[in-house]
């Protein structure tokens, strides 16, 4: 398999990257970060998320941020929103502040719907249904999150099949495009492209997006075997932000910074400045008062450092 020549990247670091972290995080950083990401070369980013502060208070200030933010020409601008409630919230602002996609999500396991949004596989998309159908009425794009696609904290390892199914109930609620997220980071390359296959029955390849966790260090092997069944775009965090609530201690989302890394030296493009990437990176772990939690951007600062 030829191997895409060109990767979009979906940076989630301001979302999904935030969302758990306890300290609070000022509007004022979140949108300092989005600037700064935008500057680096992303053309995709997960800004905020239109859900009860009383769930999410690291997200209570979503208005806020998507109206603080100087938006860049060909950037698409996405958030997510659960319900009718966060989708009604999201387009409360004015026209040029709504997102340009929404995300709704469901997981590919029923012991985690359960779990996470109580509920069946079915009934959440059921939910999701009028948020699509409104959604795409107003002209905004719909993207679909897919958790668990490999692996479960409750059941244990997915079976294909049932990402499939996940994909199909998608499609038919008009998403137009769906992430297959390894939420728990416990996937290895052939049971990766075995989901990545399940969803492209449903899907064209050009509508699927990888979303690799890195708790077993599996994110870049993983993103590599995408790659060669010719996915081109991915969900990562800058810094790494966003650690794995189901394994103490373990790291979440693969970092920007070690995807480009990589991607550059395959000679794959991603229009994204590395060293612009590391500063944002550095900028938001500063702000957390912590160092990034990306290798490759600990190896360029100590090589710069000289």
């Amino acid at each position: 398999m030829k191997l895409p020549t060109r990767v979009k990247l979906v940076d989630v670091g301001p979302r999904d990257g935030l969302q758990n972290e306890k300290q609070p995080v000022s509007a004022e950083i979140k949108i300092g970060l989005v600037h700064r990401l935008q500057d680096a070369g992303l053309k995709e980013i997960e800004v905020t998320s239109f859900v009860s502060p009383k769930w999410v208070p690291q997200m209570a200030d979503n208005a806020e941020v998507m109206h603080g933010i100087k938006r860049k020409p060909g950037v698409l601008y996405s958030v997510l929103t659960p319900n009718m409630k966060g989708f009604e919230a999201a387009i409360a602002a004015p026209r040029e502040e709504w997102p340009d996609e929404i995300v709704v999500f469901g997981a590919a396991s029923e012991a985690f719907s359960q779990k996470n949004i109580n509920c069946s596989i079915a009934e959440s998309i059921e939910r999701f249904a009028p948020v699509v159908a409104a959604a795409l009425e107003k002209g905004i794009h719909v993207r679909g999150a897919m958790s668990c696609t490999v692996g479960c904290p409750y059941e244990g390892e997915i079976a294909p099949a049932k990402v499939g199914y996940l994909a199909q109930l998608m499609k038919g609620i008009g998403v137009q495009r769906v992430d297959v997220a390894d939420t728990i980071g416990v996937g290895t390359p052939r049971k990766v492209q075995a989901a990545m296959e399940a969803t492209l029955a449903h899907f064209g390849v050009d509508a699927i997006s990888g979303h690799f966790h890195d708790t077993y260090g599996q994110a870049l092997v993983n993103t590599l075997a995408a790659l060669e069944l010719g996915v081109w775009n991915f969900q990562s965090s800058s810094a790494g932000l966003g650690g794995c609530p189901y394994a103490k201690g373990a790291t979440g989302n693969v970092a920007t910074e070690d995807v480009v890394y990589m991607l550059h030296g395959m000679g794959i493009e991603t229009g994204i400045d590395l060293d612009k990437l590391i500063d944002a990176g550095v900028y938001i772990s500063e702000a957390l008062g912590r160092e990034p939690n990306s290798r490759a951007s600990k190896a360029i600062r100590t090589k710069r450092a000289g």
